[in-house]
């Protein structure tokens, strides 16, 4: 995963520093090792690919087999990685254990999400609460999982929410300037608004979202939301729901037919998938 590797440098970089002073002070020049990363918990796999770039950078002429592919549902006890190689594997093991972790992890938290949604018209979505430099990664690892990206950035797609809609003064036709300019100067650019509240939506469901997005509003009120954007006469943006979603919330949200579902606890609060690297000497 060469689009990674910027990431997966300055990882090792980070780890390894000027050198491995353990490693080369305690382990005798030629010596090869055998290791195999072992799953202790079941979930989805994810991060294979990297795993094995941290090995061919930090350990070269190191031997990678493994018969599983990223997304792979894994249990208690599955050998996930073997690894074959000089003493540097050693050097690369925790970078390589810290990736598969992480992303397994992502992985695994996007697919429990997923597992609930029983609409076919309904998708789950991650969000960009993502830890600083790892958004490629962990957006790749919800994708595993079964979620779908949201926007990259601040640049990709244009998100109005609370602050900006006072800004304008909580004003439609100031927000319709708005977007009419943004849309010429960017033409093609998704549109999401945020709305919460019931009076917000019937002031501003004719600005022409691509999405609307309802965050943190009351349930009834959301199911007579939906029902007003369904039966709306000019252009029918996706809806979208947002703020606080567990498990037990998107199933429910799912069943009244939303387009999105998005959830930051996918990748803020997804625990590591544990698994251990064990080595012996060949």
């Amino acid at each position: 995963m060469r689009e990674f590797d910027a990431v997966i440098k300055a990882a090792l970089k980070e780890d390894i520093g000027p050198g491995d002073v353990t490693t080369r002070f305690f382990v005798p020049l030629g010596t090869r090792f055998y290791g195999r990363m072992l799953a202790r918990d079941k979930g989805v796999l994810c991060g294979l690919d990297v795993a094995k770039r941290v090995f061919k950078l930090a350990a070269p002429g190191s031997g990678i087999k493994t018969r599983y592919k990223d997304g792979a549902r894994i249990n208690r006890g599955d050998i996930v990685m073997q690894v074959e190689g000089p003493a540097t594997i050693l050097t690369a093991e925790r970078t390589a254990l810290n990736f598969l972790q992480h992303m397994s992890g992502v992985a695994t938290r996007a697919a429990l999400f997923a597992s609930v949604i029983t609409s076919r018209r309904t998708r789950i979505y991650d969000t960009r609460k993502t830890l600083p430099g790892l958004r490629a990664i962990e957006k790749y690892a919800a994708g595993v999982g079964g979620a779908r990206n949201h926007r990259m950035g601040l640049y990709d797609m244009a998100m109005i929410k609370d602050n900006h809609v006072a800004l304008a003064g909580g004003s439609a036709e100031v927000l319709a300037g708005r977007i009419k300019a943004m849309r010429k100067a960017k033409p093609g650019l998704k549109i999401e608004l945020e709305v919460q509240s019931l009076f917000q939506l019937r002031n501003f469901l004719s600005l022409g979202a691509d999405v609307i997005m309802l965050d943190n509003i009351a349930y009834r009120d959301m199911m007579e939301a939906i029902a007003m954007i369904r039966s709306y006469k000019g252009k029918k943006p996706e809806v979208e729901i947002s703020g606080g979603v567990d498990l037990e919330k998107a199933a429910q949200f799912a069943r009244l037919g939303v387009d999105r579902i998005s959830v930051g606890s996918i990748t803020s609060a997804a625990r590591p998938l544990d698994i251990s690297f064990e080595v012996e000497e060949k």
